[in-house]
C-alpha cells in the first residue's frame, strides 16, 4: 500500500526482457528483494537491490494494461515511492499501484506557477470518478478538479510541480490512473452516486498538522472550499475560495449555506495597482483592511447577483486587471492581507492569500464566516458537521501558519 506522496524521482537505466533497472537513490535504501515500489503507478516487486539500482520485474501483462507497453524505455524519469510501513501517516490516500486505466493528457493550462492539466480516460473510468475527489496520476496523489463529459482535470501546484514528473507532461502524453480504493471497493453498487460520495469522503473533516494543510491547498488548487477554524483571535471558521476560478455557483453556497459576510481578500500590491483605496477608519476590533467596495464596469446588471459578484472576483485576480475595469461603490468587498501573511497577523484574510498562494493561484481569495441558521456564529463542533455535511476539509489556523 501507498499514499501517492512521491519519495523521488528516479530514471529508467536499462530494460532486458520481463525487467526493468531503476536508479532509485532514496528508494533503493528503503528495499530489499521481494519489496514493492510503485514506479509511475504501477506497483513493482524488487528482484535485485545493488547501491541505488532496483532490477524489478515488469510481466507481459503489467505492460499491457500500462504505460510500460511503449513508455518504459532507458533515460525516462519515473515517480518512485516506497511501502506505507506500520505508523507510517498517510500523507496522501491510499494507493495500491494496481493501474486501472491509462488516460491521455488533452490539453495542460497555465495557471501561473500552478497548472491544470485535462485527462481522457476510458469511460467505464469516469464512473469510478468524483470532483474533488483522489485520484492517482502515475503514481501521485491528486484531487480531480472538474469532470466535463468525456474528461477531468487535476490541478498541479508548485510542490507538486517541483517533485514529480508531472512537470513535464504535454498535450497527447499518456498516464497510469488510479481510482481511489474506496470508490473501487464501492464500485459494485449499482449507484454511481453513491460511488462518487464515497470517493470524495478521504477529503472531508477536521484534518491536522502538515498533512491538513496539504489537503487544504491540493483543494484549492482544484477549484474547491476549504473550512479554516480561528479557535484563538475571532472564535470564527471560515469558508475559503480561490479567487481567479470563483464560479457563481461558489458565490451562491456562501449567501445560501454559509449565511456570513463574504469578503474578497487580497495581497496589498493588487489592490495598489487597481488603485482601489482603503475605506476611511481603523477597521474593525481584529483590524481588518476593508477597502472600497467595487463591481466589474463590463457588468450589465446592478451587479449585486451571484454571477457578477463572481465576476467581478474573478476580475480581481487577473494580472492584467487595469483600475478601469472597476467602479464603485459596488457590491465586491476587497480586504487587503498584511504583506507578511501569517507571520504577521493571524487572521482569515491572511490565511486566504496564503492558501491561494501555496496553491499556485493569484493572491485573490473570498472568504465568509460560517454562521448557523439562527443567526449565532458557528463554533468549532458546528464546524466540523459542517465540513462533513459540505464534503470539505477542516484546517486550524495555527497549523496553516506553522507550514505556509
Amino acid at each position: 500500500m501507498f499514499t501517492g506522496k512521491i519519495t523521488e524521482i528516479g530514471r529508467i537505466t536499462g530494460v532486458h526482457d520481463d525487467r526493468a533497472v531503476i536508479r532509485a537513490d532514496a528508494c533503493a535504501t528503503r528495499l530489499r528483494p521481494g519489496g514493492s515500489l510503485n514506479v509511475a503507478g504501477v506497483r513493482v516487486t524488487a528482484e535485485r537491490v545493488d547501491g541505488a539500482l532496483v532490477t524489478a520485474a515488469v510481466s507481459p501483462e503489467t505492460r499491457r494494461r500500462t504505460t510500460f507497453d511503449r513508455d518504459l524505455e532507458p533515460g525516462r524519469a519515473v515517480n518512485l515511492e516506497t511501502p506505507l510501513t506500520a505508523g507510517a501517516p498517510v500523507d496522501g490516500h491510499l494507493v495500491q499501484g494496481h493501474v486501472d486505466a491509462v488516460g491521455k493528457v488533452t490539453a495542460v493550462d497555465d495557471l501561473g506557477t500552478a497548472r491544470r492539466v485535462w485527462i481522457r480516460p476510458p469511460a467505464r473510468f469516469l464512473d469510478r470518478a468524483a470532483a474533488k475527489g483522489s485520484i492517482g496520476v502515475d503514481g501521485v496523489s491528486l484531487t480531480i478538479a472538474e469532470i466535463v463529459k468525456d474528461r477531468f482535470s487535476v490541478a498541479l501546484v508548485p510542490a507538486t510541480l517541483a517533485g514529480t514528473t508531472l512537470a513535464a507532461l504535454r498535450a497527447g502524453d499518456r498516464v497510469n490512473l488510479e481510482s481511489d480504493v474506496l470508490a473501487r471497493l464501492a464500485g459494485a453498487h449499482p449507484r454511481t452516486d453513491v460511488v462518487r460520495a464515497v470517493a470524495a469522503l478521504g477529503w472531508a473533516g477536521h484534518a491536522t498538522g502538515r498533512t491538513g494543510v496539504e489537503k487544504a491547498v491540493a483543494q484549492l488548487a482544484a477549484g474547491g472550499a476549504v473550512l479554516v477554524w480561528d479557535g484563538d483571535r475571532e472564535v470564527e471558521g471560515d469558508v475559503i475560495f480561490g479567487g481567479a476560478a470563483l464560479r457563481p455557483e461558489a458565490f451562491t453556497f456562501l449567501l445560501t449555506q454559509v449565511y456570513g459576510y463574504p469578503c474578497v481578500p487580497c495581497a496589498p500590491d493588487v489592490l495598489d495597482r487597481l488603485e482601489i483605496p482603503e475605506l476611511p477608519g481603523d477597521g474593525d476590533r481584529h483590524g481588518t483592511a476593508f477597502h472600497a467596495p467595487v463591481d466589474l464596469a463590463a457588468g450589465t446588471g446592478t451587479g449585486v447577483s451571484a454571477a457578477e459578484r463572481a465576476a467581478t472576483v474573478r476580475h480581481l485576480a487577473r494580472p492584467d486587471a487595469r483600475p478601469g475595469d472597476f467602479h464603485g461603490p459596488g457590491h465586491v468587498i476587497p480586504i487587503a492581507s498584511r504583506p507578511g501573511l501569517l507571520a504577521e497577523r493571524r487572521g482569515h484574510t491572511e490565511a486566504t492569500v496564503a492558501l491561494c498562494t501555496a496553491a499556485g493561484l493569484p493572491p485573490v481569495g473570498v472568504c465568509c464566516e460560517v454562521m448557523n441558521p439562527d443567526g449565532t456564529m458557528a463554533g468549532a463542533a458546528d464546524l466540523e458537521n459542517a465540513a462533513l455535511r459540505w464534503g470539505l476539509p477542516l484546517v486550524d489556523i495555527n497549523d496553516l501558519h506553522a507550514w505556509l
